[in-house]
């Protein structure tokens, strides 16, 4: 029973230390305007969600252009100097990354990239989960 308690406390520990990752892993950096025309919706304005919380995925999140419109909770988990700020973003796929190759898994606009990252031109590693 002993041994248990301390599994147990040993867990919640660690837990707390590391965090839990539920999603996926990857990498993120962010890509600025013109974001028209998108691969998803071409010169639709009415494709950004309020507060354009919006990303542009590589090939491993494309999925032959099904992605268009997902949603992904997001949040950084890294990166050099400490760039993450503790906020969870959703966001929702509009486009396919127009670099080849792509500089991450996921390119996060402007606004979205300065919600989850207090450094504008870093590669961040995030979790992310389809939501």
């Amino acid at each position: 029973m002993a041994l248990m308690a301390i599994a147990i406390v040993a867990m919640s520990f660690l837990s707390y230390e590391v965090g839990i990752v539920l999603g996926d892993i990857g990498t993120a950096t962010s890509y600025n305007p013109p974001y028209l025309p998108t691969k998803c919706h071409g010169n639709r304005q009415d494709q950004f969600p309020p507060g354009n919380l919006f990303v542009s995925v590589s090939e491993g999140l494309w999925d032959n252009g099904a992605a268009c419109g997902r949603r992904y909770r997001l949040r950084c988990l890294s990166g050099n100097n400490r760039p993450c700020k503790d906020q969870t973003i959703d966001v929702r796929v509009v486009d396919f990354c127009r670099k080849s190759p792509c500089p991450s898994t996921i390119l996060l606009s402007g606004d979205a990239f300065s919600a989850v990252s207090h450094s504008p031109s870093a590669k961040i590693n995030v979790e992310y989960i389809q939501i």
